[in-house]
């Protein structure tokens, strides 16, 4: 049933709270930790609210308001990044992921904090369900690009150029666009096909970023150090990226 809350992806979905649990064995005591947006952060950010309740010692950085909002709802100090914080890991979640562990993330609207946060940690942790799983980058639809409201038309007409259809998110209401934690909007863009591995999707990163206007995308490559995938019984598949960028497994 569409209201089941053990829904794929729901609050109570056994895989998302098997890789919240999992992911709370690597917080250690007086860790600095950036905390994800979406279904599988939140349910993180829970776990991790109930350890600080008992007396772990940590500091968060959100990426965005409403991980902001249910950390500090749960009592999870928290701190802005300055020029000497270094954060010891973010959890986090996407989209896709390729299996060189490259992503897509966005979705939820956060990207471009996302990505700094992510930028100002050591290492970052992925929590996904296997459904996230792809051949290719692209394939489940749509790769999100934050533009300068300004810039949309200008930079929907470049995107077109190179095959990208794309379109304007729109809110709640399905009519005015959606406007991200940053002022911004975001083009969700249809790729003509998936992206065939880790060139190909670095090529079309670098085009996307060279267009005025763009402050981001969410393609994520090579960030992920590793990627926790939940299964709906319990079990967590550990997938952690090699030097090379192949994934290997871990138990």
């Amino acid at each position: 049933m569409a209201n089941d809350a053990r829904t794929r992806g729901g609050s109570d979905d056994p895989a998302v709270q098997a890789v919240a649990e999992k992911a709370l064995e690597l917080i250690a005591d007086g860790a600095k930790v950036g905390l994800g947006s979406g279904r599988a952060s939140a349910a993180f950010i829970a776990r991790l609210g109930e350890r600080v309740r008992r007396g772990l010692r940590v500091v968060g950085v959100p990426t965005s308001d409403a991980s902001e909002a249910q950390a500090r709802a749960l009592g999870i100090p928290l701190v802005e990044i300055d020029d000497t914080l270094e954060l010891d890991l973010t959890v986090d979640g996407a989209d896709e992921v390729a299996p060189n562990l490259d992503l897509v993330k966005g979705w939820g609207g956060a990207l471009v904090r996302e990505r700094i946060v992510a930028a100002a940690s050591r290492r970052q942790v992925i929590l996904v369900g296997p459904e996230k799983l792809v051949p290719g980058l692209g394939a489940r639809g749509r790769v999100p690009v934050e533009v300068i409201p300004l810039a949309r038309g200008y930079v929907a007409r470049r995107l077109r150029a190179f095959g990208i259809i794309p379109t304007v998110r729109t809110g709640a209401d399905g009519v005015s666009p959606f406007v991200t934690d940053n002022g911004n909007l975001t083009l969700d863009c249809r790729l003509p096909h998936a992206l065939q591995g880790a060139q190909e999707a670095r090529a079309l990163e670098a085009q996307v970023l060279e267009i005025a206007g763009v402050v981001d995308t969410g393609l994520f490559l090579g960030t992920a150090e590793r990627v926790l995938i939940g299964r709906d019984d319990g079990r967590v598949e550990v997938l952690i990226r090699a030097s090379r960028g192949t994934p290997g497994g871990a138990p």
